[in-house]
């Protein structure tokens, strides 16, 4: 019988839900999804827990409708200031000479004893590389041969009661839950290429009330972080600057590259009869900075200035940017690496956003969008729709491991099953 996964990315301005049928061959097919306005978060954290409730369960509906069945388990992503990463090593001594999954296993369970307030729970433990008897860049050290076993790991965790409030939300609505997702660890599945990734490059996932940061060297992840500033903060510069609310700004800002587009097309197909009437009448004042935002439908406000609009964009982003930069210089990591930015996230459509990320860092930049998945992907191929889109691919690549005996392992073969199986399968998942 097919694989059936559910991805819900729990974000501050919607709940993004992804239903998926896995084929024999590991490919993704979106069945089922829906789009539904989150209340009760508040930049990534549960501020009201049946406010959430009633949010993601409304998504969830929609998509099982679509879907034409009922899921019992789903992935979930958390976000929030409160996650912290850490990269610590672990150390075993091999009693036989050939190395078993379950000196691996060991090895990790050792880098996972860092010391950590008892306030906070380890979400994800992703090994970068094994180490056999000092033989270094090892990506799966089963059946090799070796006396010792050393592991470096990337570790993320979050606080025990943003993750119990996470776990009322689902389990509430009648879920089971698969994983815990850290919302940048699941859209870096779905939006970074391997060269990248071996390069290393820096990931920002701009939602509405965080942005999520993710470097990867070498083809393994090393810092993870959640800043609570997003694209909520550019509606309610938005909102300020040209007087106008905060749905109004919104609307204005979701729909500025239609908007521009249309500006654009519009002076191209009057520039030659403007051209031909020049010399007959009076110069005009250059109307170059009046966007025409009338199909919006706002009331009492026909245009606004495109100067003005992306000043106010401009700035805020820039402090985005500079916020990450001066987060990620802090934890000792690098920024400035070989394959640059990538942005995603609710955000990325933003009127040169890309321009301003590789002034502000110095490197090249880009806008990426989630790959990987077929089907139903009307509505979900957007950059904000990263993070779900990766929770799938996570899924599917066993790439989500954790030892929290609080989740029950997924078995494949029926629906609501999964992919996760052997550790072997989970360490294949990350080799290039």
């Amino acid at each position: 019988m097919a694989n059936i996964i559910t991805g819900i990315d729990i974000g501050s301005d919607t709940i993004k839900t992804v239903i998926a049928i896995v084929d024999e061959e590991g490919k993704g097919k979106v069945i089922g999804h829906a789009d539904d306005p989150s209340y009760g978060i508040k930049k990534g954290e549960i501020t009201g827990i049946e406010e959430a409730i009633n949010s993601i369960a409304s998504s969830l509906t929609a998509a099982e409708k679509m879907a034409g069945l009922t899921v019992s388990s789903a992935f979930v992503t958390i976000n929030g200031k409160h996650i912290i990463s850490n990269n610590n090593k672990g150390v075993v001594a091999i009693s036989d000479s050939e190395i078993l999954e379950e000196d691996v296993y060991r090895a990790i369970e050792q880098a996972r004893t860092l010391a950590i307030p008892s306030s906070r729970q380890i979400i994800h433990t992703i090994p970068r590389e094994f180490v056999v008897d000092q033989q270094s860049g090892i990506k799966n050290p089963v059946g090799m041969t070796g006396s010792r076993l050393e592991v470096d790991a990337h570790i993320i965790s979050a606080p025990v009661t943003a993750i119990h409030n996470l776990e009322r939300c689902i389990q509430t609505i009648g879920l089971k839950i698969d994983s815990i997702v850290f919302s940048g660890w699941a859209a870096s599945q779905t939006v970074l290429t391997s060269t990248e990734k071996e390069l290393g490059v820096l990931l920002l996932d701009i939602g509405a009330g965080t942005t999520t940061v993710s470097t990867f060297e070498e083809d393994a992840i090393t810092y993870s972080a959640s800043i609570p500033f997003g694209g909520a903060n550019v509606t309610r510069d938005l909102a300020a600057g040209l007087r106008m609310s905060l749905d109004e700004a919104e609307k204005v800002k979701t729909n500025i590259e239609d908007i521009m587009k249309k500006s654009s097309s519009s002076k191209r197909a009057s520039r030659k009869s403007e051209d031909k009437k020049e010399e007959e009448e009076p110069k005009k004042e250059n109307t170059g900075d009046v966007l025409d935002i009338t199909d919006l439908n706002i009331q009492n406000v026909k245009t606004i200035s495109k100067k003005l609009f992306n000043l106010i964009i401009d700035e805020r982003i820039k402090e985005i940017f500079e916020l990450v930069l001066d987060n990620v210089e802090q934890s000792g990591h690098e920024y400035r690496l070989p394959a640059g930015i990538v942005i995603t996230g609710g955000s990325a459509s933003l009127p040169e956003i890309a321009a301003l990320a590789k002034k502000v860092f110095g490197v090249p930049a880009r806008v990426a969008t989630p790959m990987g998945l077929e089907g139903l992907l009307d509505g979900v191929s957007a950059p904000t729709h990263a993070s779900v889109q990766g929770l799938i691919a996570n899924a599917i690549n066993n790439e989500s491991y954790s030892t929290d005996s609080s989740y029950a392992p997924r078995k494949g073969g029926e629906a609501g099953g999964g992919m996760f199986g052997k550790l072997t399968d989970f360490i294949k998942g990350f080799l290039p």
